[in-house]
């Protein structure tokens, strides 16, 4: 096939690289994106040009654009031959409360003009609400019981339409992200605050992925992701939230907090942090590591906590 027929062969030189677009660029995209700068041309779209100086500082260049708003996407069409999608749905109080306009915006946009060869898609694994603590694999039905999981469930939806078009997509479903330099990334502030965990009888499974890890499964997945595939996007810990609370005090020296019937807790604790405590299931990895071909660096919570607790001071 002469080279003006190849996807990128007519194009100028700068433009046969792979070209690789974050849509969602946070903490954990900015973690993918030093996986393939200067290795690749990357790009990540923003609708806060402020925040163009430091993605260019990061070897990333910054696409100004707005999911919400589809004639600023009009940019993206054809400019990328990969996809990394982690942007999440609008909040309750944005647009429809059971679908993700700005999934449905990007895919419009990008199918204007030549599609990329791959797209991921950073889900939840939230989509299966409570599983009452059994193992679940990728091919279990999703039962979501939120808004927000009902939100990511329709732009799954999106996604898999896409993929019948000749992009390989591929669906993360990622559980609680946790890393020490993450905003919020550990459970000390919420042990600081003495913020309480469910008895025993009543707790429920959790799940949990070191961010690097996560990035490392991104970058993976955009490679060598099977077409039209879901992969659970975690580490190999098995522990009940409680439990989970009571190690990371253990390792930090906190005190352990304080544990309340269900029925207590539905009268104190917010909701968001209630609808967690409302769904127990214990996620499978095998497609991590066999497909994804990821050695998770922090295999367990308790790993990937240690490093942090050796660095704070114990408080009695």
């Amino acid at each position: 096939m002469p080279s003006n027929q190849t996807p990128l062969g007519a194009l100028p030189a700068r433009f046969r690289k792979e070209r690789v677009l974050i849509i969602g660029c946070g903490d954990v995209g900015q973690r993918s994106a030093k996986q393939w700068v200067g290795r690749t041309r990357v790009a990540a779209l923003t609708s806060s040009p402020e925040k163009a100086a430091s993605f260019r500082a990061q070897g990333i260049v910054p696409l100004i654009g707005n999911l919400d708003a589809p004639e600023t996407l009009q940019r993206l069409s054809g400019w990328a031959t990969r996809i990394l999608h982690l942007a999440p749905p609008p909040a309750d109080r944005v647009g429809g409360w059971s679908t993700d306009p700005r999934t449905l915006n990007l895919v419009r946009a990008l199918q204007k003009r030549s599609l990329p060869k791959s797209l991921v898609y950073g889900s939840t694994s939230g989509v299966y609400g409570d599983c009452g603590g059994a193992w679940v694999p990728e091919t279990q039905t999703v039962q979501p019981h939120t808004p927000r999981a009902i939100r990511r469930v329709d732009a799954e939806r999106i996604v898999r339409f896409l993929g019948k078009t000749g992009v390989r997509t591929s669906i993360l479903r990622i559980p609680g992200i946790y890393a020490a330099d993450r905003p919020n990334g550990t459970p000390r502030e919420r042990l600081l605050k003495g913020t309480p965990v469910l008895v025993a009888q009543d707790d429920v499974f959790t799940n949990h992925i070191h961010a690097d890890d996560l990035a490392r499964a991104c970058v993976a997945a955009v490679w060598r992701g099977k077409p039209q595939r879901v992969v659970h996007v975690t580490d190999d810990t098995h522990l009940k939230m409680g439990d989970y609370f009571d190690m990371a005090a253990d390792l930090m020296g906190l005190p352990r907090p304080p544990r309340v019937k269900r029925t207590q807790a539905q009268e104190t604790l917010p909701l968001m942090l209630l609808s967690f405590m409302s769904e127990s299931r214990r996620l499978q990895n095998q497609r991590l590591k066999s497909e994804l071909k990821i050695r998770l660096h922090y295999p367990t919570v308790r790993e990937g906590l240690l490093p942090l607790a050796a660095k704070l001071p114990k408080t009695i």
